[in-house]
């Protein structure tokens, strides 16, 4: 989910916002749900203004905001913007005009946090049926109402940039399949991301040791090594190694420089190892 605001005053989501992200760090805004429905002085979101590159201020009533190109925006502005995407989506399969939508939230999101979250699906034109919980969605989705018979299950949710773990009960009540979620916990600051910067670096720390070139400091090099890194993890799902090829990665006095490395399946889940562990850690307590 990232939503980026260029230089000619276009509102990028998605693929295309991600693309330009390392070249317009301070208007590429990503992991907004962190914001939603809370205040600037919470321990999340202050901790969050310490670790993403835009800037995140309070509004006059004390709730996070993000400053873009010197305008404040409020949280369910922006979320709106990715709900508007999924609209056109949805709009453009089907053929025909979506007026209505069921939104998805952490099962941990308190009754601000639901409330700004309608409030993003106003804002995108859409009248909010209902909102659910992510992790009962997860069963649905899994096909889990199907079953007959009373069961616990646990939904181990690592997103792009939080990380929850749900236990849901499914009880079957008169015929009817009835969702509780009982407990729920999780890391604010764990995802995909997190598992792509790990490659990355590495990938880095490779590149200079072989050209005593270092990248980290090219930000046209670290968007294209970013894409390469997201690409290959995704292929190392079903693949035993990838290629990471980057030709012209970048140029010297020598000449230019060209990245060709090899990564194993085995290497990537040593790469990550801790942030698996970590994921265990809320599945404990």
């Amino acid at each position: 989910s990232i939503i980026a605001y260029t230089d000619d005053n276009e509102i990028l989501v998605g693929q295309s916002a991600k693309r330009q992200a390392v070249t317009n760090p301070s208007n590429t805004l990503y992991a907004i749900k962190r914001l939603i429905g809370r205040k600037f002085n919470d321990e999340i979101v202050q901790k969050d203004i310490k670790m993403v590159p835009y800037k995140i201020v309070s509004a006059e009533n004390g709730d996070a905001w993000v400053k873009v190109k010197n305008k404040k925006l409020a949280p369910p502005q922006i979320s709106a913007e990715i709900l508007k995407k999924m609209k056109k989506t949805a709009e453009d399969y089907l053929g025909e005009k979506i007026n209505e939508a069921v939104i998805t939230v952490p099962a941990y999101f308190n009754d601000s946090q639901r409330q700004a979250t309608k409030d993003a699906g106003r804002i995108a034109g859409l009248k909010v049926k209902r909102i659910i919980n992510e992790p009962t969605a997860a069963a649905l989705a899994y096909g889990m109402d199907k079953n007959r018979g009373d069961k616990k299950i646990a939904v181990y949710d690592l997103g792009g940039g939080t990380f929850d773990i749900s236990i849901i009960e499914i009880a079957d009540v008169d015929g009817e399949t009835q969702f509780e979620v009982m407990a729920t916990n999780g890391d604010t600051f764990l995802g995909g991301e997190d598992f792509d910067l790990k490659l990355i670096n590495y990938i880095v720390k490779q590149f200079k040791l072989e050209s005593g070139v270092d990248l980290s400091g090219d930000s046209l090099a670290m968007q294209r090594l970013k894409e390469a890194a997201e690409k290959g993890k995704i292929e190392l799902s079903s693949s035993q190694q990838t290629d990471i090829n980057l030709p012209y990665i970048t140029a010297n006095k020598t000449g230019p420089k060209h990245l060709k490395l090899k990564i194993t399946r085995a290497k990537l889940e040593s790469l990550v190892e801790d942030l698996i562990k970590r994921s265990l850690i809320p599945c404990k307590t």
